[in-house]
């Protein structure tokens, strides 16, 4: 039986690849209990240093596997509950991550799979990506933190067009509504994936952490409290040998030689 997950990590990098081609990595049960797995495994490795998602095949996430509904009809509240909760499980894994979650897409990216995209920390696109949402054609509400992310991106109203009124929506129009960070050539999505998961990879790891960190919590905190928060990872910063690697690199007028620690 091919896995439906394939997980593989060297030089730093975790790379999680969605692996069910043949129905454009569509989630049933099994993928998605193995994504969780995955995600949750790689955000809590030490010597893991940057995050990488992506797809086989010709397309990154079609959303969920509808055919797998249709056939659980009697069942499908329970089961989409407990499909629900292990993807979501995935999505907190990713987000709450201590080092940067890249995703790199292409080709469809439809329901949970647009919630998976908004859920990386940075985001890189086939030109040719279509983005859709949509629950609301076959009677759903969305899931794997869309309803939270996409606000936070693309404001209110324009989540909502997303959501009620579903159309394919091209990854340029992503990148100005917030969602993507860079639009390539499918050609060159390889290379510029390669090219930002190398430069993160050999970044400061703890710094990157406690950046995330204050990012994530920023929209739960007063100002004044999150300048307190800003002051205490700025400390914690300042007591790793990458700060003092850095300092010293900075002086030596020389390029930072960064271990993670």
């Amino acid at each position: 039986m091919t896995e439906t997950v394939l997980y593989a990590a060297r030089d730093g990098v975790a790379s999680i690849t969605l692996n069910r081609p043949e129905v454009l990595n569509a989630l049933d049960a099994d993928m998605i209990r193995r994504l969780k797995d995955a995600a949750e495994h790689a955000a809590g490795e030490p010597s893991v240093r940057v995050i990488l998602l992506r797809g086989a095949g010709r397309a990154f996430l079609a959303g969920g596997d509808v055919a797998t509904f249709h056939a659980n009809l009697t069942r499908l509240p329970q089961m989409v509950a407990t499909l629900a909760g292990e993807l979501h499980r995935a999505v907190l894994a990713l987000r709450r991550a201590p080092k940067p979650v890249v995703a790199s897409v292409h080709g469809a990216v439809a329901g949970a799979g647009v919630s998976l995209t908004a859920a990386a920390d940075f985001v890189i696109a086939a030109a040719d990506t279509a983005f859709t949402l949509a629950y609301s054609r076959i009677g759903a509400s969305p899931d794997g933190g869309a309803t939270w992310f996409l606000p936070r991106l693309a404001g209110y109203q324009k989540t909502l067009e997303l959501m009620l009124l579903p159309e394919p929506v091209d990854a340029a129009v992503m990148r100005e509504l917030g969602v993507v960070n860079r639009v390539v050539a499918a050609a060159e999505l390889e290379q510029e994936t390669s090219r930002i998961i190398e430069r993160l990879a050999a970044g400061p790891t703890l710094a990157y952490a406690e950046t995330k960190m204050l990012v994530n919590e920023a929209f739960g905190r007063s100002l004044a409290a999150h300048l307190d928060e800003e002051a205490q990872a700025f400390a914690r910063c300042a007591a790793t040998r990458d700060f003092a690697e850095g300092v010293t690199a900075f002086v030596e007028k020389r390029a930072p030689v960064f271990k993670g620690e």
